[in-house]
């Protein structure tokens, strides 16, 4: 199983693996009791693990990144029940984090996530873009700073039209294209 396919749901408790998602909804299964259901995005949010941010003092940080310093402090984790405690427990093992933001439900929320993560064996890691995808977008972006001359060319008589038309303010119509004809008079049968 793997960390980017895990979501919470809003008014459900725990968390999910994404198995497959449809527009109305998705199918999950849950990490607790393994049961699979459809669950309809017209009553519930899903949210992937990977895409939530928590508030810092300076700028927002990952959950991932949360997550691994929990990991890297060890010890006992605290009582969800008891605020105070986990309060206490971030204030040590994250103490950037804006308490004024985020809530002490988030906090309890994030210590239940981690000892269900922890429990599933689930590996905490945002995924990694393939070095293919990487090498495309450098490949691209050397296109966009270098063309050839025919784009230069293209770019220009384009922005000449497009000088004409604010000058005048008025747009250029669009061509009209004549219909097929079917040996028939336009508009009698």
């Amino acid at each position: 199983m793997e960390y980017n396919k895990i979501v919470a749901v809003t008014g459900l408790p725990g968390l999910f693996e994404l198995i497959n998602s449809k527009t109305d909804g998705a199918i999950l299964r849950s990490l607790e009791d393994k049961t699979t259901r459809f669950v309809s995005s017209r009553i519930h949010n899903f949210t992937h693990l990977e895409s939530i941010e928590v508030y810092t003092v300076g700028e927002n940080v990952n959950l991932v990144e949360i997550l691994n310093a929990m990991d890297k402090a060890g010890g006992k984790l605290p009582d969800d029940k008891d605020s105070g405690a986990v309060k206490k427990y971030f204030e040590k093992v994250y103490p950037e984090l804006d308490f004024d933001r985020v809530y002490s439900s988030d906090m309890k929320k994030m210590v239940k996530w981690f000892e269900v993560l922890k429990k599933h064996n689930i590996e905490i890691k945002l995924t990694e873009v393939p070095e293919e995808e990487e090498e495309t977008e450098m490949a691209e972006e050397v296109v966009d700073e270098a063309p050839d001359k025919k784009t230069t060319a293209k770019k220009t008589s384009a922005s000449k039209t497009t000088k004409k038309e604010k000058e005048t303010g008025k747009e250029k119509p669009a061509a009209k294209k004549k219909p097929a004809s079917s040996g028939r008079a336009a508009g009698k049968k």
